[in-house]
């Protein structure tokens, strides 16, 4: 309810966002708490699950303030075979965001806080598997200041606090903080944004029956600098350059650069092109870990596991066709580096995969009618990956890593304004197969139908998986949970 809208960056955007900003962003940006005063109660009740949030804001001086809490509980699921997977989960957060605004600036201040449980997993061979617990809390601090040539300077900290109980797996604990500064110039023919940022994080992974992290303390510290500049290099042409450099504790400075040039080819009608390079840099998983939790180990982390590098082209086209319909047409294609591979047992990560992934996405809005909007998109991938000379790796082309991702993906979402303050929202859409392990193409189709009773209160009824009982969509077939057929009813009052 509080969200104000959510950026799906498609491709790499590791210039701007840093390592592991590999294959796309999505940005969720939530509303001011200006924008959000009064009170708020949202009840859902379904076969499957259940929550209940109630928010609060209020209008303080020259800003807002908000506080919210929320309730979720949801059900086991099942195997193909009817048999209970003892995944139940619930969990609680509450929350608060102020914004106000002074002669020295826009101040933002928010945080958050969450507990989570899951279900006594029982017992396998006389050892107990008791629930899995998730905690954590977060605080984050914004200064925006508009300066007198008109250029724009932000400042943001943040600190943020993890903790998860799993006997059976591992036990972190973790704390992270945040600082980044970020300068905007916008001028006559350009639009740059400058900045830098310090990160620092300690963890402690106690160890489970399955699993041990080596060291089981670790400290970490990540430095960054970047710029982009936006050209206007022609009337009607664009040019982006941009670079970052990020220093970790793992594998030193990684380079991140791009190149974006974009024409409008005719009014209405766009063309683009990029080049990037992006990484995904090692985590305490690719260098640390340890399995079974005791030796003799069968996996460990590789000392000198590297970044996953990717060089990435893309060549786009946006049209609008008139006024109540687009379309547009990406096409792409990742040259991949250094893919996380193993050896022969004991099992140490390496970096012996490489190959390319390509491939299309097309997306089109169509608004017929006033109350009738329509949009189909789908996406067609290939993988060609392949173990590097030298590899030990004895999964070869069977490795998990290797291909194991749908060949395509297509919806089509159907959404009705109707009269009596009516809302319709259709969605089909299917998914093709996973090759390793084999997992099934599916279609599925989501209907919600809402009621607007009055300015303050929505009645909605919400229908998920409809087409089966239920599916599966990812893991092994003996162990894997199916995702179930879900309907639920959901209140939504203002007060």
């Amino acid at each position: 309810e509080d969200i104000d809208r959510i950026e799906v960056i498609t491709g790499p955007g590791a210039t701007l966002w840093g390592a592991n900003a590999v294959n796309g962003v999505i940005n969720v940006i939530t509303r001011s708490a200006k924008e959000t005063t009064g009170k708020l109660m949202v009840a859902m009740l379904g076969d499957n699950e259940r929550s209940t949030a109630l928010r609060l804001g209020s209008e303080i001086g020259s800003g807002a303030v908000r506080f919210y809490g929320k309730y979720s509980e949801f059900d086991h699921t099942e195997r193909a075979d009817g048999s209970r997977v003892p995944d139940e989960w619930r969990r609680a957060q509450i929350g608060f965001r102020a914004d106000w605004d002074s002669d020295a600036g826009r101040f933002t201040f928010q945080g958050d806080a969450y507990d989570g449980r899951s279900e006594h997993r029982g017992f396998v061979g006389g050892i107990e598997f008791p629930e899995v617990s998730v905690s954590g809390a977060n605080v984050l601090g914004r200064w925006r200041r508009t300066l007198r040539e008109g250029s724009e300077l932000q400042l943001q900290l943040y600190f943020d606090h993890s903790e998860r109980a799993d006997r059976l797996f591992y036990e972190p604990s973790a704390n992270i903080a945040d600082i980044e500064l970020q300068h905007a110039i916008r001028g006559a023919k350009h639009s740059l944004v400058w900045g830098g940022g310090y990160r620092y994080g300690r963890d402690e992974v106690d160890p489970g029956i399955a699993t041990v992290f080596v060291p089981s303390k670790r400290s970490l510290d990540w430095f960054n600098l970047f710029v982009q500049d936006e050209i206007e290099a022609h009337e009607n042409v664009d040019v982006t350059l941009g670079l970052k450099l990020e220093h970790n504790d793992y594998t030193g400075t990684e380079y991140l650069p791009s190149m974006r040039i974009a024409r409008e080819a005719a009014q209405g009608h766009f063309v683009w092109g990029s080049l990037s390079r992006a990484v995904r840099a090692p985590a305490r998983y690719d260098r640390d870990v340890r399995f079974p939790g005791e030796p003799p180990y069968l996996v460990v982390g590789g000392p000198n596991f590297e970044s996953e590098v990717a060089k990435v082209a893309e060549l786009g086209y946006r049209a609008r066709l008139f006024d109540a319909a687009s379309y547009s047409i990406i096409g792409f294609i990742h040259r991949w580096d250094r893919l996380r591979s193993g050896t022969a047992i004991p099992v140490e990560f390496e970096n012996k995969i490489e190959g390319d992934v390509y491939g299309f996405e097309a997306t089109i809005d169509y608004q017929p009618l006033p109350w009738w909007l329509v949009s189909a998109g789908a996406t067609f991938l290939e993988e060609d990956l392949r173990l590097k000379a030298g590899s030990t790796d004895p999964t070869g082309v069977d490795n998990p890593t290797l291909r194991n991702d749908p060949e395509y993906h297509w919806l089509l979402r159907s959404s009705f304004d109707l009269p009596r303050d009516v809302e319709l929202d259709l969605r089909l859409f299917r998914v093709g197969a996973l090759p390793q392990p084999v997992v099934p193409a599916y279609t599925e189709l989501d209907v919600r139908l809402a009621w607007h009773a009055s300015a303050n209160l929505e009645l909605s009824l919400v229908g998920r998986n409809l087409l089966h009982d239920a599916h599966p969509e990812y893991g092994d077939p003996l162990p894997r949970s199916e995702i179930e057929r879900n309907v639920y009813g959901q209140v939504r009052w203002r007060f």
